[in-house]
């Protein structure tokens, strides 16, 4: 484990980055002080960036996984209406603006 204030870590993040891709945890500090640590990502973290934000707003509570895992096929989707008159409908809505 190595300890580094921030400003050598913002003169020199790439190096420190690397060294926490290859398994190490480096302590960042200021005055002395450990405000955050940078390490490699957990074993059950996914690769992907979207998959790690999905997980993260699943955790904070934003969006709730499905109940049931294998419900059935989906909907078939059906048209709601042809796409010009749909523009004009949003049109004329916004005329009043």
């Amino acid at each position: 484990m190595r300890s580094v204030g921030i400003k050598v870590l913002n003169s020199r993040l790439s190096e420190y980055v690397r060294l926490a891709a290859s398994g190490e945890t480096v302590l960042v500090t200021d005055r002395d002080r450990v405000v955050a640590e940078i390490g490699p990502p957990r074993e059950t973290r996914s690769p992907l960036l979207a998959d790690a934000l999905l997980a993260e707003a699943v955790r904070s509570g934003w969006l709730t996984p499905p109940a049931l895992r294998d419900a059935g096929p989906l909907p078939e989707a059906k048209p709601v209406g042809r796409l010009q008159v749909i523009l004009d409908e949003l049109d004329a809505d916004r005329s009043d603006r």
